[in-house]
């Protein structure tokens, strides 16, 4: 600590957990999108059901570390400011429909580019320039006169709300959710019989503790240097890419660390299991479709405040009220998106 600023270090922790996200992506085989469109239309649940223990893993490693003081819920950005359901309703559609028409989230865009996927930096690419545009350039003021952020007058958490109401222990109210949500995942035979792929979901939710105390810990240790976040790949995509070209956007950040971080570990994942090739878009029409389907990821993702991964995991692991909401709307857009590439834009 006292050869690199917090900032750097803050990179250090968003690039060990980018890792493990990376190689999840690549060598667990875990993405929304595919979930989505395996459970409805590949009749096979194991993907979505790895969500569970995603989940699950994350809701009770985020509480955990605020019951033993190391996580300060309140310091989480999605806590910091009011709930907006229409905020995560538009914004989680406009994404989930984004997502089906680029072929991944940004963060399947990463792992796919660390494997070679030359159509998946077009994706990122895009994706970060539009997040801009909307965070801070020419769609700023329009989407915050329309969905205004107002400072949030108490934790927007689920168990927190249900456990002044009942007397419960919120970390007690945690608990019990997560371990529904991991005996639904386990539940269901085909994930039981594929133990690498419950370690590689257990990861997912691991890596995400693994980003809160990081950046907890470097919060603590700097006096309030720096933010209180885990993984989410929208806005950082933009910050990582201004980085890259002026080394602004706030400097070397936990975001700009695991935006590398998924990359390196999906190359190291692809290496491992020898699938690592460089692919191309031959086809011009599905090349404007998935630059279509990135811009409206970047608008959505910045609208919902978070992506597939930073409000259906990093939020969700705080019960943030946002975080069903913004999920189950990205899972609404993308399933209307499949829908749409698969049996056309005009009905039979």
């Amino acid at each position: 600590m006292d050869m690199l600023p917090f900032g750097a270090l803050a990179a250090l922790v968003g690039l060990f957990g980018g890792i493990i996200l990376g190689l999840a992506g690549r060598m667990g085989h875990f993405c929304s999108l595919a979930a989505l469109e395996t459970a409805v239309y590949g009749e096979d649940q194991t993907r979505l059901r790895m969500w569970g223990i995603a989940l699950g893993t994350a809701i009770i490693g985020a509480f955990t570390l605020e019951a033993v003081g190391v996580f300060d819920f309140s310091l989480s950005f999605y806590h910091q400011i009011k709930w907006n359901p229409w905020a995560s309703i538009i914004g989680g559609l406009v994404f989930g429909y984004g997502m089906a028409m680029a072929g991944n989230c940004g963060y399947s865009a990463l792992t796919r580019f660390g494997g070679g996927d030359l159509r998946a930096l077009v994706v990122l690419v895009v994706m970060a320039i539009f997040s801009f545009i909307t965070l801070n350039g020419p769609l700023a003021a329009p989407r915050l006169a329309l969905l205004p952020e107002e400072p949030s007058e108490g934790l927007n958490s689920i168990a927190h709300l249900l456990g002044t109401a009942t007397g419960i222990a919120p970390f007690a109210i945690a608990v019990a959710f997560a371990t529904v949500l991991i005996l639904w995942a386990l539940s269901y035979e085909r994930l039981r019989q594929q133990p690498e792929q419950i370690f590689w979901a257990f990861a997912v939710g691991a890596a995400i503790t693994f980003g809160f105390w990081g950046t907890s810990t470097l919060y603590s240790e700097s006096f309030g240097e720096g933010l209180v976040e885990s993984y989410t790949f929208t806005a950082p995509l933009g910050r990582t890419l201004i980085w890259l070209m002026t080394s602004s956007a706030g400097g070397l950040v936990f975001s700009v660390g695991s935006v590398g971080g998924v990359i390196l570990g999906a190359f190291i994942g692809s290496s491992i299991k020898r699938d690592f090739r460089w692919e191309a878009c031959e086809d011009p029409r599905e090349l404007g479709r998935q630059v279509g389907g990135a811009a409206l990821m970047g608008i959505g993702g910045v609208t919902a405040i978070g992506c597939s991964v930073g409000q259906g995991i990093s939020a969700f692991s705080t019960l943030a009220y946002s975080a069903p909401v913004t999920l189950a709307a990205i899972a609404a857009g993308g399933l209307l998106g499949l829908r749409h590439l698969i049996h056309g834009f005009q009905p039979e």
